[in-house]
């Protein structure tokens, strides 16, 4: 399965120093300043290493934000904001609009952004771990929990902590609400693959494949129809992805439903149905060769290569012609002008994220030490500060992508 997800490119940070020499009044204010510095320094370099696991992740996201927290959490027993709140200036590029970055003197935003950039390498793990040449059963569990975190972060982060900002997000930008819903679908509806790919292998019921299959459908069209209004320029190769699993997902449904019909003998509305599925998979093939020809940002997914889209062809394929077959010696029935309309639900294996919460503020975040940071003193100037704020894109590791094996959960 390796290709078989889009993913658009991590932010990129400006380094951040925490050197508030002035400020900061005691020995325990400067090690929390020198530790934010290493904690988050940590994160970043995670984010690029291939060797991370989610409990490494976990860990070095809760060592920064529980620091992080003593600068956004009310501290002095009041209701004001933290007085260490908007001391730093914080840049960070887009995922959709290049290296030009944003910047916003305020943790929130940092706190946001960073979460941001987890909950996307927790997609890309998924992505990478779902690559691998014949994938285990607890592997594609992984990759299953991976995309239900980064969606429960995502979902956190639009509804909780990103209406705290104090500049709100610019329009079109990865904080502001459409792109944050697209995030948030995507990843419920590439982890409900992972559930149908089970189904499929473990040869559960067709109705409850193709109710899977066409809840997955919805969900790329919601996330599709929630990117419309953005400009094409960045979101047009993106919104190919989301369409062309949209309309797969329509054609397995569609075959699936065939077979449900074909097994209460109604064999003519069974033809109509795979005919339709047919239909659907050659609009997704059509799709393929256009997001692989449309520029934007993000690697490219291959899925018309893989043998998980390729089987489905010949699935629909041999179906029908069962089904024409049947129909030619037994049922004799009329094949409907007009597809069936679809009207499934699935009872099982819906995907909800998994809700996130912030680590709890570190011990070493005290009204105590808190009191010692003193705003009046200014921090000293930084000579190095110009050069500090540079941003430089994230170099992600190029992971060559291992035979395919067609297998998605063993």
């Amino acid at each position: 399965m390796a290709h078989w997800f889009h993913r658009n490119p991590l932010k990129a940070t400006a380094p951040v120093s925490f050197n508030f020499y002035g400020v900061a009044g005691s020995p325990a204010a400067n090690k929390i300043c020198n530790d934010l510095r290493t904690t988050r320094a940590r994160l970043l370099e995670m984010f690029t290493d291939v060797t991370c696991t989610p409990d490494i992740m976990k860990n070095a996201t809760d060592a920064y934000f529980s620091l992080l927290q003593g600068f956004i959490l009310s501290l002095d027993g009041t209701t004001q904001d933290n007085k260490m709140r908007y001391i730093q200036n914080f840049k960070w590029t887009d995922t959709l609009q290049g290296n030009t970055p944003s910047a916003q003197q305020d943790a929130v935003f940092e706190l946001v952004s960073m979460a941001f950039n987890v909950a996307l390498w927790y997609t890309k793990f998924a992505s990478r771990l779902a690559g691998k040449e014949n994938i285990t059963e607890a592997e594609a569990k992984d990759v299953h929990r991976s995309l239900k975190v980064a969606a429960g972060i995502y979902k956190n982060l639009k509804e909780v902590h990103i209406p705290r900002l104090i500049t709100p997000a610019e329009k079109g930008r990865d904080l502001e609400p459409r792109v944050m819903d697209a995030y948030i679908i995507q990843c419920q509806a590439e982890a409900q693959e992972v559930t149908i790919a089970r189904a499929i292998e473990l040869k559960h019921n067709a109705t409850l494949v193709a109710a899977l299959a066409f809840e997955t459908a919805n969900y790329y069209q919601k996330a599709d129809h929630t990117l419309n209004t953005l400009d094409p320029e960045y979101s047009s190769k993106w919104r190919k992805y989301l369409q062309l699993k949209l309309h797969f997902y329509m054609a397995y449904a569609y075959c699936y439903h065939g077979q449900t019909l074909l097994a209460s003998d109604k064999c003519g509305e069974a033809i109509r149905s795979l005919q339709e599925a047919q239909k659907c998979y050659s609009h997704a093939e059509e799709l393929c060769k256009e997001y692989r020809q449309t520029k934007g940002p993000g690697t490219t997914a291959k899925p018309s290569e893989q043998l998980f889209f390729l089987k489905l062809g010949g699935l629909i394929k041999n179906t029908l012609e069962k089904c024409e077959r049947e129909n030619g010696f037994i049922y004799f029935h009329k094949v409907p002008a007009e597809a069936p309309q679809l009207e499934l639900k699935a009872s099982y294996g819906l995907v909800e994220p998994i809700p996130f919460e912030l680590p709890p503020l570190s011990e070493q975040c005290s009204a105590q030490v808190y009191a010692t940071f003193d705003l009046t003193k200014g921090a000293k100037n930084d000579k190095a500060k110009p050069k500090e704020e540079e941003v430089k894109p994230v170099k992600e590791p190029d992971l060559k992508p291992q035979k395919d094996t067609g297998c998605v959960v063993s």
